[in-house]
């Protein structure tokens, strides 16, 4: 049995219920509905530019937004459980995050190539990586994200430290 198991997920599914997700995401789906692969590509550049400079629109309007809020809160309010949150639209773009991730286009991606394309009830979690700064075990749980009629409209990672999941649930 895997330690991410059914009921690690249902929480995951339980807090993607809150309108602010599907509200995000339709919306940015809405935006960028007819963006060419050029174009994703120019906006992940920007991001992965912003990211180096003081000036960044891109960047600060992902970050600012009530989704990005949203998964902030809920990584907080997680005690050192969930490490990163970040939600993305049906391009495999960035609609919200409660920290700031290296790319701004996931497509590409397994987190989002095994999930959205996959149907509303594909999850993806990748192999356990031990982080060298905290010597923690991590693991990124993926899903697809789905709006009220289990239409996928996006998709989601939560990096889930093992090492603290373990403890509470007293395998440590």
């Amino acid at each position: 049995m895997s330690i991410i198991d059914a009921k690690a997920i249902q929480e995951i599914r339980d807090w993607l219920k809150n309108p602010v997700v599907e509200m995000s995401i339709a919306a940015q789906n809405k935006k960028y509905k007819q963006l060419a692969q050029e174009e994703i590509d120019k906006l992940d550049k920007q991001w992965r530019e912003e990211r180096k400079s003081e000036d960044q629109p891109l960047v600060a309007a992902i970050l600012s937004n009530p989704l990005s809020n949203y998964l902030t809160q809920i990584q907080a309010a997680s005690g050192g459980l969930f490490t990163e949150i970040f939600v993305m639209d049906a391009n495999g773009l960035n609609v919200g995050q409660s920290a700031i991730t290296g790319d701004f286009w996931q497509g590409d991606e397994a987190k989002f190539q095994k999930t959205f394309p996959n149907g509303p009830d594909a999850i993806f979690i990748d192999e356990a990586e031990l982080n060298d700064e905290t010597k923690t075990w991590r693991a990124q749980v993926n899903l697809t994200v789905n709006d009220q009629n289990n239409t996928p409209i996006g998709a989601v990672t939560v990096e889930y430290n093992l090492t603290e999941l373990a403890r509470r649930r007293g395998m440590l």
